[in-house]
Parts: structure tokens; C-alpha cells; sequence
């Protein structure tokens, strides 16, 4: 051999162990396993996201997303202490240690991103912003507001959105911003203003949950924005985070593989296929790469299903929210959704 060439391949060989070797906990998930549950930031109650019924027992996307993890590094998806957060409580309560995980319809833009010591993890759903008006007004496009009164939540990207929309369209409106989201849209309820302005998928849930009779209202065609949501976690604990992106990958991977809640034991047993058996917990052993076991996948979807499921169960054409798949189906099927490969 050439010696010229030993020191590469020492180099390589290097690499590739150092790749193998098993994660080290970190102290987020040391902290999680010694407390027992998962503490979850939620809002405080979005239907079709993070909302409690009138026992208590929360259910929505978020929910799902925050269940998984439970699910995936202490066995139970049930095991997770949902925290309910405004917008102007949620950073705040993550950087101070409050919660382990900040699940709650957060939009990952740059500013977040580089400046509030977190990490986005995994788009969980592709959004935009839009408005929501009374069908008396005959309005049928966000451009026909025209001096009207538009009620919003203070501390959002839906705030900074509306401005900017509106100053580059050169259309005067009025923006009144509440301190809560419950506030905001029992104003825009009550009258207070001509508009209400969210991400459309709030806006569906508040037509079909909150209003006096939703065939009153309509939500324009206009999005004025982008808005990915995805979990956050805290900077310095690498081995957290990577549990926290993977599991989301895994549910999405699993719907692309024909992974479901209902298969997955007669896969677990049954199936051939390398991709499946990575999922279920009989192929690849990639736990040890995320200091959990080798069924961590296999858990999370037999707790919650897969990506599809989910998103059928809390906001699709079946939920309450009534929302088509569009953008948030697979990226095989003319979406976005892009689960990273488990392999």
C-alpha cells in the first residue's frame, strides 16, 4: 500500500467508528428519566394542536408530537405534564428549564432560530397566515380591507405579518392587538373588529369551535406568510435535541413505508423490508445512536401511528378542523412533508 495513503484511511476509519458509537444521555433526557414524564409546552387550547377536553385529557397534532417522545425515551405516551403557555410565556418558560420541549404551533424563522438560544427540531406542519371576516361583509379577498379593524394576538409572527402585508399592498387598516389569544378572537366574536387574523389552521378551528354559528364567517383566500411549526428545544444539549428531530422523522418515514398504529406488531414480526424493520425495532440498531433502545421508533408510532394518522386524527378532512392535506402530504404525493431517512 501506499504510504502516502495510510494516514487517509486512518482518518476514515476514524470517522466511522467515532459514527458508531453509541450517544451519551444527556442531561435533558437524564432529567426526563429521573422525573418520569415529558414536560410539554402547549397553548392553551388550539383546536386540532393542544387543547384539553372538559376532563382535562389533551389531544391535537402537538399533542401527538410531545406523546411520541414520551413514548420513544420512557416507553409510554402517556407519560407527559402538558404545560399551557401564551405567546409571550412560551420562550421564556423553555429557557429557564420549565419544559422539556416547546410544542406549541411556533413558527421556526431565523430571528428564533439565532437569537433565543433554541433549536428548532422537525416541521410538524406547513401553515400560513390568513384572515377570517363575517360573510355579511361581502368580503371575499383580504385586499377589500380597507380601513377595517383587524383583531390579532400580541407577541406572534401573525402581528408583524399583518403590518407588513398591508403597508406593502399601500391599504390602510387598523390592528388591535390583545395580550391573549382567547382575547383576540372573542373580541373579533363580539364585533370589536371587521377581521381576525392567525394561521388558517387556527382560523378553521375557531370557525368551527368558537363562532356563534361558523356559516357566519369565512376564511379569504389570501396567505401572507410562510409558517413552519416545529418543536424547540434548548441550545447545549445536543443528544436532546437529536431525539426530539428524529422521532417526528420517524413518524413521517413511517407513514411513507406503510408503518400504522394497526400494523406495526404483524410488521414487527413479520416484515422483510430493511426500512420497515428499522421502525419497528427489528433491523438496524440506530437506537444506540440516540442513547435510547432499539425499539424507540417502534414505540413512538405504536403510541401515536404515523404522520398521516396523526394528522387525519386532529386536522384533517375528518377532524373538526375539516383541512385538506395540500402542502402536508408526503413529498411522493405532491407535498411537502419530507421525513429525513432512518437509516
Amino acid at each position: 500500500m501506499n504510504k502516502a495513503f495510510r494516514p487517509m484511511l486512518a482518518s476514515v476509519a476514524a470517522v466511522l467508528a467515532f459514527a458508531a458509537t453509541p450517544a451519551f444521555a444527556g442531561k435533558t433526557l437524564d432529567a426526563v428519566k429521573q422525573r418520569g414524564t415529558v414536560k410539554c409546552g402547549v397553548t392553551n387550547g388550539v383546536a386540532g394542536f393542544s387543547a384539553p377536553d372538559t376532563q382535562g385529557n389533551w389531544s391535537g397534532l402537538d399533542v401527538d408530537t410531545c406523546r411520541a417522545v414520551a413514548a420513544a425515551v420512557l416507553g409510554d405516551g402517556k407519560k407527559v405534564e402538558f404545560v399551557p403557555l401564551n405567546s409571550q410565556q412560551r420562550f421564556s418558560a423553555l429557557q429557564a428549564g420549565e419544559i422539556d420541549i416547546l410544542a406549541r404551533n411556533t413558527t421556526w424563522t431565523l430571528t428564533r432560530d439565532a437569537s433565543l438560544g433554541f433549536h428548532f427540531t422537525t416541521i410538524t406542519y406547513f401553515d400560513g397566515q390568513g384572515f377570517l371576516v363575517p360573510k355579511k361583509l361581502k368580503v371575499t379577498s383580504a385586499k377589500q380591507l380597507k380601513n377595517a379593524t383587524i383583531c390579532t394576538q400580541a407577541g406572534t409572527t401573525n402581528e408583524k405579518n399583518v403590518a407588513d402585508y398591508f403597508k406593502a399592498q399601500n391599504i390602510p387598516v387598523k390592528t388591535v392587538v390583545f395580550e391573549s389569544f382567547e382575547a383576540s378572537f372573542k373580541a373579533f366574536f363580539a364585533g370589536r373588529c371587521q377581521a381576525f387574523t392567525t394561521d388558517t389552521s387556527a382560523l378553521a378551528g375557531l370557525r368551527n369551535k368558537e363562532a356563534p354559528n361558523p356559516d357566519d364567517y369565512v376564511i379569504l383566500p389570501e396567505l401572507i406568510s410562510k409558517e413552519p411549526l416545529a418543536p424547540l428545544v434548548r441550545r447545549g444539549d445536543d443528544e436532546w435535541f437529536a431525539i426530539v428531530k428524529w422521532v417526528p422523522n420517524a413518524l413521517i418515514e413511517a407513514e411513507e413505508f406503510g408503518v400504522t398504529q394497526a400494523n406495526i406488531d404483524d410488521l414487527k414480526a413479520n416484515s422483510k423490508d430493511p426500512a420497515q424493520m428499522r421502525l419497528v425495532g427489528t433491523g438496524d440498531d440506530l437506537g444506540k445512536l440516540l442513547g435510547l433502545d432499539k425499539e424507540w421508533s417502534y414505540r413512538a408510532i405504536k403510541a401515536v401511528g404515523n404522520y398521516g394518522e396523526i394528522f387525519e386524527r386532529n386536522v384533517g378532512p375528518k377532524s373538526v378542523l375539516k383541512l385538506p392535506r395540500g402542502t402536508n402530504n408526503l413529498w411522493n404525493k405532491g407535498g411537502q412533508m419530507y421525513g429525513l431517512p432512518v437509516r
